[in-house]
Parts: structure tokens; C-alpha cells; sequence
């Protein structure tokens, strides 16, 4: 059955929008994000203090976007107030590895005693700090620190071994929202 469907997201003391082209930009006290947020038959637009999404005749195939749409504007909205953390734990108990930031690139020496370092690249917009055995991943976008958490955990997977013995390497240990 097709009904009109009409999705508000309401804007923070502080915090601003604006929808240009297929483009939402979300401004506040931490930073700024921005993202596509495109569908044919889904209208976006910015008016008072609301984000609106409107569907007219919409299936609910359009009322599932249109929850997507309003879930990924809520989590930016979120991301301009209060920055989404995510949490790692770095476990090393073969070798003594040494984890580092260098420039662009995270660094994991040391692994399982391999004498090649492990590197990923840093994703734009996110920050990465690693004190004692925690690995703190902070950014404005949710999709960017999840993507730079799960880079990292991924680094350190082993293969052609025992997981429950070699149980070395970097994990998620709480994310943004959880």
C-alpha cells in the first residue's frame, strides 16, 4: 500500500544544515560533515530547525531509504556535537610489539616477531592516538572512524594459526553508540 511518508530529524542549539544538490552539510560545535544522500522519489530539504525527508505514494522500499536517510543524519548530527570514539585493545603476548602513529600511516612492529612492519593508511578526517595498550579513534563521521577501526583490526589478522592460542593483535572493544 502507498502512503506519504514525512521523516523529521530535528537540528541542535548550535548545530546547522544545509542540502545543496544531492549533498547534506551538517555544521556544529566539532566540525563539519557532509554526505550524498541521493534517491530519486525521496526530497530532502532543510527548513527551521528540521531536516525533512518526504515520500509522496511512497512503497516500502522508499520508507526503508527514507530510515536509512534519517539514521545517517541523525548519527552527523550526533558527530558535529560530541565526536564518535571507538576503542581498541592491543593484545601482544609472543612478542612485544610496538604500535605507532607515523605521519599518514599506523605502524605495528614486531607482530609475532615478523621483521616486515605492518602499515595501513590513515583516513582523511580521522584522529588516532595510542597510549599504553588502548588505540583511541575519534572523528566527526561515524562511517570514517568505523572504517579506520576496522582497518586496524583487520592489520592484525593470522592466518595458518591457532586462534586461541595466538591471540595477539588489535580489537574493537567498544564503539560509537554502543
Amino acid at each position: 500500500m502507498k502512503d506519504d511518508i514525512v521523516r523529521e530529524v530535528l537540528l541542535e542549539q548550535g548545530v546547522s544544515a544545509t542540502y545543496t544538490g544531492t549533498v547534506l552539510r551538517v555544521k556544529g560545535p566539532k566540525g563539519e560533515v557532509e554526505r550524498e544522500l541521493v534517491h530519486p522519489r525521496v526530497m530532502i530539504s532543510v527548513e527551521g530547525g528540521k531536516v525533512l525527508l518526504k515520500v509522496t505514494k511512497g512503497t516500502k522500499r522508499e520508507k526503508m531509504m527514507v530510515g536509512s536517510f534519517k539514521a545517517h543524519i541523525v548519527n552527523m548530527v550526533k558527530g558535529v556535537q560530541e565526536v564518535h570514539t571507538y576503542l581498541l585493545k592491543i593484545c601482544s603476548g609472543h612478542f612485544p610489539m610496538t604500535v605507532t602513529v607515523a605521519g599518514q600511516d599506523f605502524v605495528i612492529k614486531n607482530f609475532l616477531g615478523e621483521a616486515v612492519p605492518r602499515k595501513v593508511a590513515l583516513v582523511k578526517g580521522v584522529d588516532v592516538k595510542v597510549k599504553d595498550t588502548d588505540v583511541i579513534i575519534t572523528s566527526t563521521d561515524k562511517e570514517k572512524a568505523g572504517l579506520m577501526a576496522s582497518k586496524i583490526e583487520n592489520l592484525c589478522r593470522i592466518t595458518n594459526r591457532d586462534r586461541r592460542i595466538f591471540q595477539d593483535g588489535c580489537y574493537i572493544v567498544t564503539k560509537s553508540g554502543k
